[in-house]
This record gives C-alpha cells, sequence and structure tokens, in this order.
C-alpha cells in the first residue's frame, strides 16, 4: 500500500514537472516572438525614419536646386531686358555692335535652354552661371560701345551743325550779294522842264511860270545778273521847299526800302529788261494842277529799295 503511494506520488510530482517544463518553454516562445516582434516594429519604424530623412533630404536638394535656378533666372531675364532696351536705343550701324549682338543672342539661347530643365544638374547650373557672368561681361562692353558712337556722333552732328551753319551764312551772304547785284541802276539822268505852245509844239524852258511838263529821262544800265522781265521804278519828286510831289492820277503812294523803313513816292514805272542789256532813254512826263515853283527839284529813283539814280534841275 505505502508502496503504491509512493509510486503515485512520484508520477504526479514528474507530472507537475512536466507542466512547469511547459511553461517555461511556453514563456520562452512568447518571449521570443514579443523580441522579435519588437525587433520588427523597430527596424520598421528605423526605416520609416530613414525614408523620411531621405525623402527630407531629397526635398532639401530639389529647393536648392529650384532657388539656384530661380536666382539664375532672374539674373538672366534682368540682363536679357537690360540687352534689349539697348538693342532698341541703338541705331548705330557699326560692325562690332552687329558682331556683339550676334554673340549675345547665342550665348542667351544656351542659358535658356539650361534653364527650361527642371531636373537641371549642379554642372549645368554651374554652366549657366558662368555663361550669365560672361554674357553681363559681353553687354557692358556692348553698352560702353554705344556710348562711345553716341559720342562720336555728337561730335560729328556739332561739326555738321557748323559746316551747316557757315552754308547757310555763305548762302544768305550769297542771296544778299544777289539781290543787291540784281539791283538796277540809272544813269544819265536829265529833268527837261518843257513849255507847250498852243500850236502843241514843244520847247525847253526855265522858267517856272512856263513849265508845263516836268519831263524825266535816264538809261537803266547793263546788268548781268538781274533776271529778264518786267522791273518797277519808283521816282520822287522834291519840291523846291522840300515837299514830295504826289498826284493820284499818276498812283502815288508808299514804297518799302531795303533796310525795313517806308518812303513816299510820286510815281512808278514800269519797265521791261531784258538780262545784259542796256535800256535806253525811260521817259516819265510829270504834269502838275498850278504853276510850278522857282528853285531846285531833285529827282530820286528807287529799284528794290535801294535808291538807284538821283538829279536836279533849276527853274527861275
Amino acid at each position: 500500500m505505502s508502496q503504491s503511494n509512493q509510486t503515485n506520488s512520484e508520477s504526479q510530482s514528474q507530472n507537475n514537472q512536466g507542466k512547469k517544463n511547459n511553461s517555461i518553454i511556453y514563456w520562452v516562445i512568447i518571449l521570443v516572438l514579443l523580441a522579435g516582434c519588437l525587433y520588427l516594429f523597430m527596424s520598421k519604424n528605423k526605416m520609416a525614419q530613414d525614408n523620411d530623412i531621405a525623402s527630407k533630404m531629397q526635398k532639401t536638394q530639389i529647393d536648392s536646386v529650384n532657388t539656384v535656378r530661380d536666382s539664375l533666372q532672374k539674373q538672366f531675364d534682368a540682363l536679357s531686358v537690360q540687352i534689349d532696351m539697348m538693342k532698341t536705343q541703338s541705331a548705330h550701324q557699326d560692325s562690332l555692335l552687329a558682331g556683339d549682338k550676334e554673340a549675345m543672342q547665342k550665348l542667351k539661347g544656351q542659358i535658356a535652354k539650361i534653364l527650361a530643365k527642371k531636373n537641371a544638374s549642379d554642372a549645368e547650373l554651374k554652366d549657366a552661371r558662368e555663361m550669365i557672368a560672361s554674357l553681363s561681361d559681353q553687354s557692358k562692353k556692348y553698352e560702353a560701345r554705344i556710348a562711345e558712337l553716341e559720342k562720336e556722333n555728337a561730335a560729328l552732328t556739332g561739326k555738321v551743325q557748323v559746316v551747316t551753319k557757315e552754308r547757310d551764312s555763305t548762302v544768305s551772304k550769297n542771296i544778299a550779294l544777289h539781290k543787291i547785284g540784281s539791283v538796277l541802276h540809272a544813269s544819265n539822268l536829265r529833268l527837261d522842264p518843257i513849255h507847250i505852245k498852243n500850236n502843241g509844239k514843244e520847247k525847253e524852258t526855265t522858267k517856272a511860270r512856263k513849265v508845263d511838263v516836268l519831263r524825266i529821262k535816264f538809261d537803266i544800265d547793263e546788268n548781268r545778273i538781274a533776271e529778264s522781265g518786267t522791273k518797277q521804278l519808283y521816282l520822287r519828286l522834291i519840291a523846291p521847299d522840300g515837299r514830295i510831289m504826289g498826284n493820284p492820277t499818276n498812283g502815288s503812294g508808299m514804297m518799302n526800302l531795303n533796310d525795313g523803313g517806308k518812303l513816299g513816292y510820286s510815281v512808278v514805272k514800269d519797265i521791261a529788261l531784258t538780262q545784259a542789256q542796256v535800256v535806253k532813254d525811260v521817259t516819265i512826263d510829270w504834269h502838275q494842277e498850278g504853276d510850278y515853283q522857282k528853285g531846285d527839284y531833285q529827282i530820286e529813283i528807287y529799284n528794290e529799295g535801294f535808291k538807284v539814280g538821283n538829279g536836279k534841275v533849276s527853274l527861275k
């Protein structure tokens, strides 16, 4: 009986020991599983962090590239506007300017091609930066050449103005000389007091009370400058008392002088002039109402505002 109890006790003890061993195994498995899960979780978390860091670094790099490209684009745009303005303002046809313009246009095309790339590399952006610097230098030389040409043009314009002024002055002088040279000249001036008899015959007289007509006669000298055509001569008859003799019937009036003044005249006479030929015996008869005064009568002849002849006659 006691042996049987002992056997049962050992069997029970073995069962308890087996259960204890199984529990340890279970716990070990659970710990291993937990450790594995923890490892996987930590690994996954680290991977996510690494990916996040890599993503941020990539974004930062992209942003940096975009910032550089945007900065270069702004520099390029400003420089292009400046160059275009210089091209518009410059009206010079200069071989150096043409060559510079072509070179800058080519360089602008290369820069624009790089900046148009969204995924431009650092090396390409570096090339773009160097080309923009080169384009800036070329634009400064282009501007300096324009300034030089403007200075030369201003100097040339000044010389042209001086030459033009001298030419205009010479032309004005020539016109003035031509005008003066074309003025007619009267010579061989005679004043003949005429008495008309009852039978109609004429006789010269020096007695004032017998004068019926004061006949004015003169020649127009040869003139090689005045053009052929009808010319006007203005005559002033001045009485012994200094009065300008006038007669509305003879068309007395006022004439313009060369110096801008005005002067009264007694009669105007039209003559037919042939260039370089003398006009002989131009004749004008002056009639007046009433008797002539005793004393000296003056005659003055004007053409183109200049006095061209004068004479006198004395009546007793």
